[in-house]
């Protein structure tokens, strides 16, 4: 690398992150040919993890601008953007102006060759372009075609615009995200996108696992403000059970006592004593036997009765040593405690990096790009990465030949007009 061309942090990760770049990807997707022609997060997430599991994913990107993401930052690392880059790995860039007739034309010809279509596009908006599934299943009859939208191809919503922010406000999860004496909160990653993104790979697989048995392909509707609400079932049902509505807690769980942060002697941990056994496992590492005896303590039931009490009980205990300490003696107890990392902690876990969770992928003319993994093993090992994301149609002349089967002036000619 360059000396003064990147700067110094990068190398300090570079020597932090293991390099992955050789370790294959995981190929149970192996064949399978993905369209990606979405844009943003949620939509790029769930092509992310269907390229992590072998399949073959071509992202379509407008020529001159390409996927609003580039365009996301600071940060940048040697242009390009890192939330660009943490959700576009393992994946072709060809641009295409599919507004445009000619560039239509060629979309179609690649939709017929493909197993699946991702799209983020709003409902009218996929219909105008006419990369709805109506009108690409017409094409392909057996395609799988992914739509991932703010809230559905159905219903009085289905025209609206909407973004990670507005799905997690639709939701429920900011009022229940915060202090209670705190205004509603934003959760502190793009959740409503991921979650969507993670139902969108899913559905796919799924639906092409049917696909193998009867043949037929699939219309699949994913909406982010119903991905957010389902990651919010164990508050909902609750609700509707017994009418009681939820309250904002911070990090303190408001059905189990106690499960919450604490104050140490230096630095704060998490505790959940979820249940009589972790309980009284806690009380024999504090020192605190004689809690055992006390009825208030007996289930989880009476202990949520006396919750504050208890609470500043187990605080006062818990600064009496550092949060190392603590940890290691309720690790070797079995009790569930972990500290409470800032982004720069997760960066150099050394639990995470023996795993391969966090790793780098080499880019030849430039550094190598920081990664956050698959998350899964799978035979006993974590995935690899085939490519860094791509420069901006870097691989538009290699795919359109093979995909849509142009010859090198069919492409010039869709290039000198803007096309591609």
């Amino acid at each position: 690398m360059p000396s003064g061309r990147y700067p110094a942090w990068l190398d300090t990760m570079t020597t932090v992150l293991p390099d992955l770049s050789d370790r294959p990807r995981f190929g149970l997707l192996a064949g399978v040919r993905v369209l990606d022609l979405t844009n943003s997060l949620a939509g790029p997430y769930a092509t992310l993890l269907l390229a992590d599991m072998g399949a073959e994913v071509v992202k379509i990107e407008r020529p001159g601008i390409g996927d609003d993401a580039r365009q996301w930052g600071p940060p940048f690392l040697d242009g390009l953007s890192l939330w660009y880059a943490s959700v576009n790995r393992n994946k072709a860039s060809v641009t295409l102006d599919y507004a445009a007739p000619d560039g239509k034309a060629v979309l179609d010809r690649m939709v017929a060759e493909v197993d699946v279509v991702v799209t983020n596009l709003r409902p009218p908006v996929q219909e105008k372009l006419g990369v709805d599934h109506r009108s690409l299943q017409a094409l392909r009859w057996d395609l799988v075609h992914c739509s991932i939208t703010g809230f559905g191809l159905t219903g009085r919503r289905r025209d609206l615009a909407s973004y990670d922010l507005i799905a997690e406000g639709y939701s429920g999860v900011m009022d229940l995200t915060g202090e209670p004496e705190s205004p509603p909160q934003k959760v502190g990653t793009p959740a409503a996108d991921l979650l969507a993104g993670m139902d969108g790979a899913f559905a796919v697989v799924a639906a092409l696992f049917d696909r193998q048995r009867t043949g037929q392909g699939h219309v699949i509707d994913v909406s982010l403000v119903e991905s957010m609400t389902r990651f919010l079932s164990p508050r909902i049902v609750p609700y509707l059970g017994s009418g009681e509505v939820p309250r904002r807690s911070g990090g303190r769980d408001s059905v189990i006592a106690v499960y919450q942060a604490f104050d140490t002697a230096d630095h704060p941990i998490t505790l959940g004593l979820a249940n009589d056994r972790t309980f009284s496992r806690f009380c024999q590492v504090t020192g605190r036997t004689d809690w055992l005896d006390d009825p208030g303590h007996a289930d989880n039931r009476v202990r949520r009765q006396r919750r504050s009490d208890l609470v500043a009980r187990i605080q006062e205990v818990l600064r009496t040593r550092s949060r190392a300490e603590w940890l290691e003696a309720f690790a070797a107890a079995g009790v569930p405690a972990g500290p409470i990392n800032t982004v720069a902690d997760v960066a150099v876990d050394d639990g995470l990096l023996e795993r391969g969770m966090l790793f780098s992928l080499r880019v030849d003319a430039g550094p190598s790009i920081p990664q956050v993994g698959t998350g899964w093993h799978l035979d006993g090992a974590p995935n690899g990465g085939a490519s860094a994301p791509r420069p901006l149609g870097a691989d538009s002349d290699d795919v359109l030949h093979r995909w849509a089967g142009l010859a090198p002036a069919e492409i010039a000619g869709l290039r000198a007009a803007g096309v591609v």
